[in-house]
């Protein structure tokens, strides 16, 4: 399945890091000008799963359901871009243009779900690539995602930088009621030139704004991440960020300082050179001054926010503007409603409660 192209982030297809070839430029002499954008390519991937788990401490949860990889948003940053090596593709152009999306997910979860050993706790949706990105217009796997978990008073938590969210306030806002959803929008700048550049298929800031006063105003649980925090480049912006996202309704917030693992730094140092020549030396020094000499550090504890004085300068910045606005802690999501599909009984021990406390 294809669609037509449209703005993309990256502009190279560097090889994944599996492949026994490499991929080399020709001039053939007949000239012909500059190619157009790529359009989309849909394939299908058959769900032999759906609940991905982690047991990282920097994480808010310990599960996630990912309906895409790859992610036409086409965010040069995106630290998702590298596990399109996994299906021997590349971390560059075709990370934005081939997307893989899951088949049948939302059977695979319910059979997960009704599974006896099965004990609830809150599931993330966007951990990996956004689960609004455009072809969920379409596709609607997201959707289907969501149905399962509110049949069954699973709780969710979304993270998103696509107005699309919206559409399905029909189900996020009855679960908000039940304490079973919560969403946050990713926002990184207020420049909608920035962000264009940046993020060139996602929603611009606006509508990011927009979507968090009608969840908000829904009574959905919305918060706002700073991500990422770019030294020299967007990282002045964080308190306007804060600002303009709690007049919108945002009710708590989180931020996570710019990560370029594997062929990412390689896309990120030639976006610079592309569209911010003059201050890319300025950026990456300041980035390296954050990541201890590199351009990313994946140990826990320091990967989301950095290390050193640069680091803890941007990190005190989000604690006292956070407080300022009068930011709180995401809601805690209610586990005792889980209702395991098939009417599953749940045993005596665990006192009628499907997964004990809430996040």
């Amino acid at each position: 399945m294809v669609t037509g192209g449209k703005g993309r982030g990256a502009a190279a297809n560097p090889p994944p890091r599996y492949a026994a070839w490499q991929r080399h430029p020709w001039d053939d002499g007949w000239g012909g000008g500059p190619e157009p954008p790529p359009p989309t390519e849909l394939r299908p991937e058959r769900a032999r799963g759906a609940i991905a788990r982690n047991d990282s401490p920097d994480l808010p949860f310990d599960r996630s359901v990912n309906p895409y990889a790859g992610c036409e948003h086409g965010c040069i940053y995106c630290y998702a871009r590298p596990t399109h090596a996994r299906h021997g593709l590349s971390p560059g152009l075709d990370f934005e243009t081939r997307i893989l999306y899951k088949a049948g997910l939302a059977e695979a979860l319910r059979r997960e779900l009704a599974a006896p050993g099965y004990r609830c706790a809150p599931v993330a949706l966007g951990a990996n690539t956004d689960p609004y990105q455009p072809v969920e217009r379409r596709l609607g796997i997201t959707r289907a995602v969501l149905e399962v978990l509110a049949a069954h008073h699973h709780p969710v938590m979304v993270t998103t930088k696509s107005a699309l969210v919206e559409r399905d306030l029909d189900l996020l806002a009855p679960m908000a009621g039940r304490g079973l959803a919560q969403v946050a929008l990713s926002l990184a700048t207020l420049d909608a030139d920035l962000a264009r550049r940046l993020e060139p298929r996602a929603a611009s800031p606006r509508r990011r704004l927009q979507a968090m006063a009608r969840l908000a105003a829904a009574g959905v649980p919305v918060g706002v991440l700073v991500a990422p925090v770019i030294p020299a480049l967007t990282d002045h912006e964080i308190e306007r960020v804060l600002a303009a996202a709690r007049e919108a309704g945002a009710a708590f917030a989180g931020y996570v300082l710019l990560r370029l693992p594997g062929e990412v730094a390689a896309l990120f140092e030639d976006w610079l050179a592309r569209h911010r020549p003059a201050a890319a030396r300025h950026v990456l020094s300041q980035l390296r001054a954050c990541r201890g000499g590199g351009l990313t550090d994946g140990r826990f504890g320091a990967r989301m926010t950095g290390q050193g004085e640069r680091a803890r300068l941007i990190g005190r910045r989000f604690e006292l503007a956070a407080r300022r606005l009068g930011y709180g802690a995401p809601p805690s999501l209610d586990c005792s409603r889980f209702r395991p599909p098939g009417g599953r009984q749940l045993a005596l021990f665990e006192g009628g409660s499907a997964g004990g406390a809430g996040l």
